[in-house]
């Protein structure tokens, strides 16, 4: 990482996303705790204790925890029945666990002191990763060959069709990539913009200004963390739905 001397800056706004070990300072490894490690355990303890230790005594009148878990619920079960149709609802589970652990990483993120696990590209691209092979796993698995109909615009003239196909390929291929991208930039760019903001605060003549500016990109970045996490499940659903129908 570059030094204050040769940087000018007294802080550093991507030094929030360095992987660290828990214990130590040695190299990382695959297996060595990271901080990473302890915050993905933080928000799958958060969870748990949302949908399960929050929900256990369905009471018919909700208390909060419940009635979060419960508008979670229903969202996501809306957005697979509206988007894929009911033949997508037997994968509800595996998309509900993706929209929480999204959701979740974003807001744990914005916490002082947290790490946003969501903020690197190799967990948002294991994530698209593995939505992707899922998705096209079950397209040939439920459609056969016929899946391939996804590439081939029957709507388009003849003509067209071969160069139209070659584009749904790579648009298929790309799918992962901007999948993850765009969750992990986000997240990125906002965390990275408050940083630089708050280093400013400590300079008494724009300090104000600062303070103002801090406020009002946390705000916002609260939305953009629901909004990813929602992002990235809608777009999961597109992909189900293509592979369940993918016919155009």
């Amino acid at each position: 990482m570059a030094t204050e001397a040769e940087t000018g800056l007294s802080f550093h706004p991507m030094e929030q996303f360095i992987v660290k070990p828990l214990f130590g300072d040695g190299p990382v490894h695959w297996y060595t705790p990271t901080n990473v490690t302890l915050w993905m355990a933080v928000i799958a303890l958060g969870i748990i204790a949302l949908l399960v230790m929050g929900t256990r005594g369905r009471a018919i009148v909700p208390n909060r925890s419940q009635s979060i878990a419960e508008l979670a619920y229903g969202m996501v079960y809306k957005m697979i029945e509206d988007i894929a149709g009911k033949d997508g609802l037997k994968y509800f589970p595996y998309i509900m666990t993706l929209f929480m652990f999204i959701v979740f990483a974003n807001f744990v993120g914005l916490l002082p002191k947290a790490f946003t696990v969501t903020s690197h590209i190799a967990v948002t691209g294991i994530l698209a990763f593995a939505v992707f092979f899922t998705v096209t796993a079950i397209g040939f698995i439920k459609n056969g060959a016929h899946f391939l109909d996804l590439f081939w615009v029957r709507s388009a003239p003849l003509a067209i069709r071969p160069v139209l196909a070659v584009i749904e390929v790579i648009s298929y291929f790309v799918r992962p990539v901007s999948h993850s991208i765009r969750l992990a930039g986000n997240m990125i760019a906002g965390h990275a913009v408050i940083k630089v903001f708050a280093g400013f605060a400590a300079i008494a003549a724009v300090a104000p200004i600062s303070i103002v500016a801090v406020v009002g990109m946390y705000a916002f970045e609260i939305l953009v963390a629901f909004i990813q996490a929602y992002v990235f499940t809608i777009l999961t659903c597109v992909y189900l739905k293509d592979a369940l129908h993918p016919s155009h």
